[in-house]
């Protein structure tokens, strides 16, 4: 199986002979697979199923999809959405059993995608992952740079003028590509960066000092409502 078509194999493959270890859930229309090269924490890629509806070919990629049958093209992104939503909430509430908080949830698409099949990226905000190993790779989920299409965005434009719409679907592979050329620098306060281990490094103090604030934040308010229940017993 080619690395590059392995999403378009699972794609058309029965949910119940793809091992745990790849699926982590799936519906009628969809399949939830975990990354095998995850950029964060948590790092799922959900993929519209292969049916009758929609086939291999309309279902290629963003760009083929966007450019054919635009009413089509709502209904498999709105169903993404729905799906990536009920996974953000997963996400969360492993968080909170994990680690005791909640942090950001990106759901995207990259501009122009190395792997043959729609996916959508639904991943933790942290960025923290050793698979995270050049430019590129970290680039390509930048949220301020482009090439990481927030699926919020995307569904913008089918409610833009039509000229608008003809103009962001045309996703033009070179002018993705030059965008995960930039410089490295840090998504959350901007700090250039001149290596990917710095950046790394980087991120990892950002988050242990949001996982220490909201830890903080969290106890302040259980000693908060300790101290509230406390006084309402001493006047009953």
């Amino acid at each position: 199986m080619s690395a590059l078509t392995v999403l378009r194999t699972y794609a058309q493959t029965n949910p119940a002979k793809i091992p745990p270890s790849i699926l982590f859930s799936y519906s009628s229309t969809s399949l939830t697979i975990y990354d095998a090269f995850p950029k964060g924490i948590f790092h799922f890629l959900i993929l519209p199923r292969v049916q009758e509806q929609f086939t291999v070919s309309e279902l290629a990629d963003l760009r083929t999809l966007l450019n054919g049958d635009k009413a089509r093209a709502k209904q498999v992104i709105s169903a993404l959405n729905e799906d990536a939503k009920a996974l953000r909430k997963e996400i969360e509430d492993e968080m909170l059993s994990r680690y005791g908080f909640k942090w950001g949830i990106w759901m995207g698409f990259h501009g122009a995608p190395s792997m043959a099949h729609l996916h959508l990226h639904v991943l933790s905000d942290d960025l923290l992952s050793d698979r995270m190993k050049n430019k590129k790779h970290y680039n390509s989920f930048h949220p301020k740079l482009g090439f990481f299409l927030h699926i919020d965005e995307v569904l913008s434009w089918f409610d833009a003028e039509d000229s608008y719409y003809k103009s962001m679907v045309k996703l033009d592979t070179k002018q993705y590509e030059s965008m995960l050329k930039e410089d490295l620098s840090c998504w959350r306060c901007n700090a250039s960066m001149k290596n990917i281990p710095s950046l790394n490094a980087h991120l990892q103090e950002e988050w242990d000092t949001q996982a220490k604030r909201e830890k903080a934040k969290i106890e302040r308010k259980r000693k908060a409502e300790e101290k509230s229940a406390t006084g309402m017993a001493t006047t009953e």
